[in-house]
């Protein structure tokens, strides 16, 4: 299979469906854009003046425009409607009766409030897929509770097994729960719509980012339940897996080796040129690796110490053992896999400057996505959506702008 850019003139799977984003900050929006990289017109609708918080966060450019919001906001249309306002409630619900998808991130209770929920909104389009995402879901105590990620990873069991046992728990560097959260709202919506292929029927979506979190815990609760183990902090290894960590080199750099497997482990044992470990009792098997742990750390990182880090990532891959350096993004903007994959995409920002980003996966062999375009400027399609598809004109859309509806 082709890994070059795919073409602009090629199909994408989500092309014939509407979507429109209500969400703000990244673990709705994230879901609309997946959604939109796939080829769904995805129309953000925003607050009037500021728009999306996201426009706000994060690293700016020379020109002082927030870095982050080319890539969550890419591919989307934005339109400006203030939700708050009867009439811009009215202009919702005209676009939900010409839409396939509504993905909203507010806390349980707002679109309600504002005679938007579920009931009205299916009601107006039964095939309507509405897509919920929150921090603890739209029932149960604690459903009204405002959820940001890091509260929401804790609650998930994320938090507590991250980092070193003889330290507090520790973060992951990103907002992993909202993506979490946004990627299992993506695949509600799709599951959803294929459902709504066979019933003609939409349905809601209940993404909470704690679930999400929850979702990729492994076997951490049936660990507990059958057998009293509660997982702990480990730091750079996970418990009973070795030869599997990050180990020091000779210039300074860490390798990470993953050699837990018995005829990964022998291989990796014939290149550090110590052959007989793979048949010594406390290495020969599994198990054995996994309670002996740490003297197996000591073994391999003595050898790695004797090399560089370059040195060793390059005869354990002709060994064929799993192993490579830890990557920054200038790593990733140097490596020639990437390079050759495409797996950073450079698009033009909306001054023409390039702006290299991540590509769009998985990869279709048929149907791939791709970034058409960063995120725009806030309210570029108010303008064309209102017009195109609610068949509003000029002076009907001027009235909505000196009422500040739009």
């Amino acid at each position: 299979m082709s890994t070059t850019t795919p073409s602009p003139s090629s199909p994408m799977a989500l092309e014939n469906i509407r979507v429109l984003e209500l969400g703000q900050l990244i673990a709705g929006p994230y879901c609309g854009q997946i959604l939109a990289d796939f080829g769904a017109e995805v129309i953000k609708i925003e607050p009037p003046g500021k728009g999306d918080a996201m426009r706000q966060w994060g690293t700016e450019d020379q020109h002082g425009d927030p870095i982050w919001w080319n890539v969550i906001g890419r591919n989307k249309k934005s339109v400006t409607l203030d939700l708050r306002q009867p009439e811009g409630q009215e202009l919702l619900k005209e676009l939900v009766a010409k839409a396939d998808v509504l993905i909203e991130n507010f806390r349980p209770g707002t679109m309600e409030k504002w005679g938007l929920g579920y009931d009205v909104l299916s009601a107006l389009n039964p095939r309507l897929v509405m897509v919920r995402v929150t921090g603890f879901g739209q029932d149960g105590p604690y459903a009204r509770r405002a959820g940001f990620a890091a509260v929401c990873e804790a609650m998930g069991g994320l938090r507590y097994i991250s980092g070193y046992p003889d330290r507090p728990p520790v973060r992951v560097g990103i907002s992993l729960g909202d993506s979490l959260a946004g990627l299992h709202g993506a695949l509600g919506a799709l599951v959803a719509l294929q459902s709504r292929e066979r019933t003609g029927k939409g349905q809601m979506v209940d993404s909470a980012i704690y679930e999400s979190v929850l979702a990729m815990m492994e076997s951490l609760i049936p660990d507990y339940a059958r057998a009293g183990k509660v997982r702990e902090r480990s730091g750079s290894f996970l418990p009973g897996l070795a030869p599997s960590n990050a180990y020091p080199t000779r210039d300074g750099r860490d390798v990470v080796i993953g050699a837990n497997q018995d005829t990964v482990f022998a291989r990796l044992c014939n290149a550090m040129g110590q052959p007989t470990l793979a048949d010594h009792p406390d290495y020969a098997t599994h198990r054995a690796r996994g309670e002996n742990q740490l003297a197996i750390d000591d073994l391999v990182a003595a050898w790695t110490r004797q090399h560089d880090a370059q040195q060793i990532v390059d005869v354990l891959a002709e060994a064929g053992v799993p192993a490579g350096l830890v990557y920054r993004a200038p790593e990733m903007l140097d490596d020639p896999h990437f390079r050759a994959r495409d797996s950073i995409v450079e698009v033009p920002d909306r001054h023409g400057d390039p702006l290299p980003m991540q590509q769009v996966f998985p990869r279709l062999s048929d149907t791939p996505g791709r970034v058409r375009h960063v995120g725009v400027a806030l309210g570029a399609h108010t303008d064309e959506v209102l017009s195109s598809i609610l068949e509003l004109d000029e002076a009907r859309r001027e009235e909505l702008r000196d009422k500040r509806v739009i």
